[in-house]
């Protein structure tokens, strides 16, 4: 299922260094593809797109469980 987000997506629209070429990837799998396993869908649907960080890139999960498990709102 696509993602809500996409629009605003700063990964998506291109606005994230990706010198690798696996962006392409990266957006079919979690902005075309399973959302819920994105890390900024993650910290945009639990905390709000103020606290994505701008570097975080869709497979760190890891990063993005911290950020939710340190964020209190």
């Amino acid at each position: 299922m696509d993602c809500e987000w996409r629009a605003g997506c700063p990964f998506f629209n291109d606005k994230m260094k990706d010198d690798s070429g696996i962006g392409a990837i990266y957006k079919q799998k979690y902005c075309k593809g399973n959302n819920t396993e994105c890390a900024r869908h993650m910290v945009f649907k639990g905390l709000g797109k103020s606290f994505v960080p701008a570097d975080l890139y869709p497979n760190r999960t890891d990063k993005a469980k911290s950020i939710l498990a340190t964020v209190k709102v």
